[in-house]
């Protein structure tokens, strides 16, 4: 990350570094087929504000942008009013920036009778998550994506109303992650509208208030790695900790990157080892449904490097928790430590502004 990503995004926060020692934890927030497993593609030519259907933000299938920036509020407004006041200013435009807004479960408290979203909780802490308060949850959560961070600044300069910073963090979207293997491998095609429609976005059928509809459910995981331990290790011991060919992205024993790995064919884990990341976090029971991934790498002072793991879905419990339990217990547990983030609603786009449907 460049010098002007790292400058003043966290200045109002610190870092409880005992609570963030890397010591051996799951991949809870890298989730299911977690941010080790990837982001979609890189756009390959740099447009200005990325599209989206009508009634649906711009952020969510859309490639992830070159540098993304994520930003925690806690709402102050006093009323539905105000509160419609912090999401236009929120929504305004900025050239050459993506904005993306989402809620969470706190901004559903009472304070302004807005029906909750039926799925939307709390982020509970996984076994061997090592949260830290100040690096979770939010009323509201803006993602800003550019290809530079000057549109990103831009937006962020003046303050909104009726908004208390809570959390802040950039990163940046690259063909590999931090441990050095391809972003992408294994996500579903966010180009493909009807899998998405089932995967992602909530339906008219779906059993939610009917303000939700064109909204999807947010999970966003701060996430430690222990670089200097897994660069110390060869890179056979790397593959067979993710599953997969390091060079390629394929699953260890194919050729391509889009090929299925055979579990079925390997019920010892001799190719595939039965703890590898993919044998865990591979989705082959067809009782849940894929998420979206999205991978964000992060770099703050010294040696303190990670991932900002990113996933949408129609339900988090069918999603990404049910693809956290299997991970419990696999290879990469000791080489990450999740120390925040939150999960979060995606409001519905449309006229007006993201969220308008809600307070109607």
């Amino acid at each position: 990350m460049s010098e002007d990503a790292d400058r003043g995004h966290l200045t109002h926060l610190a870092v409880d570094r005992r609570a963030l020692l890397l010591t051996a934890t799951s991949l809870a927030g890298l989730a299911g087929c977690t941010a080790i497993e990837g982001a979609g593609p890189r756009r390959t030519d740099p447009p200005a504000v990325a599209a989206a259907a009508p009634g649906r933000q711009a952020g969510v299938v859309t490639p992830s942008c070159a540098a993304t920036e994520f930003v925690a509020f806690d709402v102050t407004a006093r009323d539905a009013g105000e509160l419609a006041e912090a999401l236009r200013a929120l929504s305004a435009p900025v050239s050459g920036a993506t904005v993306t807004i989402a809620a969470g479960a706190s901004l559903f408290d009472g304070r302004f009778g807005i029906e909750r979203p039926r799925r939307l909780t709390r982020m509970p802490s996984f076994p061997n998550d090592a949260l830290d308060p100040r690096w979770c949850h939010g009323d509201l959560l803006v993602q800003i994506g550019a290809e530079t961070r000057e549109p990103i600044a831009a937006m962020l300069a003046g303050g909104f109303p009726h908004l208390t910073p809570r959390w802040r963090l950039a990163g940046t979207h690259r063909q590999r992650n931090p441990l050095g293997f391809k972003e992408g491998a294994g996500n579903p095609d966010p180009e493909n509208g009807e899998l998405m429609d089932r995967c992602v976005w909530v339906q008219p059928y779906d059993d939610e208030p009917a303000w939700c509809v064109g909204g999807s459910y947010q999970v966003v995981r701060l996430i430690r790695l222990a670089v200097p331990a897994w660069d110390a290790q060869p890179a056979a011991v790397q593959e067979r900790v993710i599953g997969r060919h390091k060079n390629t992205g394929a699953p260890l024993g194919e050729s391509g990157e889009r090929d299925l790995p055979r579990f079925a064919a390997d019920p010892r884990g001799a190719v595939i080892p039965l703890d590898a990341h993919i044998r865990r976090a591979y989705p082959d029971t067809g009782r849940e449904r894929p998420i979206l991934r999205r991978g964000h790498a992060y770099r703050l002072a010294g040696t303190d490097t990670g991932q900002i793991f990113v996933c949408f879905q129609r339900d988090v419990d069918q999603g990404f928790a049910a693809i956290q339990r299997r991970l419990a217990g696999e290879a990469l547990e000791r080489f990450v430590k999740p120390f925040g983030g939150g999960y979060y609603f995606v409001l519905p786009g449309g006229a007006g502004f993201p969220g308008q449907a809600m307070l109607a």
